[in-house]
């Protein structure tokens, strides 16, 4: 009888440990001491603007806009003076579009021009104050592909990609 309920004992002890691991999850985030959270789906987003024909770029033209969304939450305005928030982008500019974030890939010819509300964002420069509500906030942006002007550089087709970071600063 011992010997039975030890056979088992031992049975059950390797079932435990028989279970093969099929996959990971990794967690990340940090920890930082501004007014609100930013959503997990605001911190590293892809906005496509889309396949744009190259005449519409050609001689400085450029695509329609696309929004660019920080969503905010949890937000706690306690010690705010102004209640608002500032948003700074930074990035590689561009070579051959003034004002304009760089790209690289196979396109040639253009840059990614950012907005906040109707202004051109200038990269490095913190936006005009955006007044926030305690609790979830949407910082909206737009972005939009622009041309450059065809004698300084002749528009290329092909794929391109541009990376741009952000820093909030809250008041």
């Amino acid at each position: 009888m011992k010997t039975a309920l030890l056979s088992v004992g031992l049975l059950v002890g390797s079932m435990s440990v028989a279970h093969a691991a099929d996959g990971t999850v990794t967690f990340l985030g940090s920890v930082h001491s501004g007014a609100c959270s930013i959503k997990p789906e605001s911190v590293d987003q892809t906005v496509s603007l889309g396949a744009i024909a190259k005449h519409q770029l050609m001689d400085g033209g450029r695509s329609e806009s696309r929004n660019v969304f920080i969503e905010l939450e949890g937000c706690d305005l306690t010690g705010l003076t102004d209640k608002t928030v500032t948003t700074t982008f930074t990035g590689a500019p561009s070579s051959v579009v003034p004002g304009a974030l760089g790209t690289v890939g196979g396109a040639g010819g253009v840059g990614i021009m950012m907005t906040h509300g109707s202004q051109p964002i200038v990269l490095g420069t913190a936006t005009t104050p955006q007044v926030i509500a305690a609790g979830d906030n949407t910082l909206q942006f737009g972005a939009y592909v622009k041309g450059a002007v065809t004698a300084t550089a002749p528009i290329v087709p092909g794929n391109f990609s541009a990376v741009a970071n952000f820093t909030l600063a809250y008041q």
